[in-house]
This record gives C-alpha cells, sequence and structure tokens, in this order.
C-alpha cells in the first residue's frame, strides 16, 4: 500500500505555504524530530545521508514534534540553531507539526500508510518515491543509515 503526498500542504521554516509537489522528482526520507530525545543522535546520521545522496535527488525533509514526551519545546530558530551546530544539519526543516493525536500534515496523510496508525515516537522516517508515493516507514529505532533504509533510498534513486 501506498499513500500519495503531492497534493499535501505544510508550512516551510519561513512560514510559506507549499506542497509536496514541490518536491517532485526527487526521493524523500520524511521525519518527525525532536532535540531532547534519545534519537536525537540521529540526526549525524540523517545528515550524512542528505550528503551522500542529495546530488541524486534526494532530500531529508524534518518536521519538529513536541507530542512525545516534551522533547521538542523550543521554537523553530532555537531548534534549527541546535541542529546546525550540534549535527551540522543542513537539511530542511518545517514548522513544528503534531504527528499522533489529532495530526498535523503531513502526518495526517502518511499515518495512513501503515495500519498500525499513528507515528509512536520521535524519529520515525517515510520514504517518499518521486511521484510522491509514500511507500515505507521506518520505526524510531532503525538508523538512518540502516542497510534497510539506505537500500531502499538506493533502488528509488535509481
Amino acid at each position: 500500500m501506498s499513500v500519495n503526498i503531492s497534493k499535501v500542504e505544510v508550512i516551510s521554516f519561513d512560514n510559506k505555504k507549499i506542497t509536496f509537489d514541490h518536491y517532485k522528482g526527487n526521493v524523500l526520507l520524511v521525519v518527525n524530530v525532536a532535540s531532547k530525545c534519545g534519537f536525537t543522535k540521529q540526526y549525524k546520521a540523517l545528515q550524512n545521508l542528505q550528503d551522500k545522496y542529495q546530488s541524486q535527488g534526494f532530500h531529508v525533509l524534518a518536521f519538529p514534534c513536541n507530542d512525545f514526551g516534551n522533547q521538542e519545546p523550543g521554537e523553530l530558530e532555537e531548534i534549527k540553531k541546535f541542529c546546525s551546530i550540534t549535527y551540522g544539519v543542513n537539511f530542511q526543516l518545517f514548522q513544528k507539526v503534531h504527528a499522533k493525536g489529532d495530526t498535523t500534515e503531513p502526518f495526517t496523510s502518511l499515518n495512513k500508510l501503515d495500519p498500525a496508525g499513528d507515528v509512536e515516537w520521535n524519529f520515525e522516517k517515510f520514504l517518499i518515491n518521486r511521484k510522491g508515493d509514500a511507500i515505507a516507514r521506518f520505526k524510531s529505532s532503525i538508523e538512518p543509515n540502516s542497510i534497510e533504509i539506505t537500500k531502499a533510498i538506493e533502488q528509488l534513486l535509481d
């Protein structure tokens, strides 16, 4: 099963409305992130993926989320500064969202990918193909640089 998110509208870091059509033709890894989580160190691996595959049309899109354990309480500028200084992050950050319960996009749509429903914790990852179809979901414990994720990305980039 897949879910197409091409027409899904989100709010960029600089408060502009964009749809995922903006990224059509690219492979995306959409992640709900938090700065004070046990999985926060995954920022480094996410940036490594961005660096490794960006020239082939790959992008990490990060959506800060404070739904789990109040682990992303900061304001957006503070989050961006933390990510940049601590992990060298330069991939796209978006406005804060909700990923569980009364969710906001893109998670309202992405949570439909899996019968399990709502995102369960920070750093869940959704792989989106070049047509805007969400085709895979990876739980928080699966590292971004795992063979499972890198193989899936490489297959979509071929």
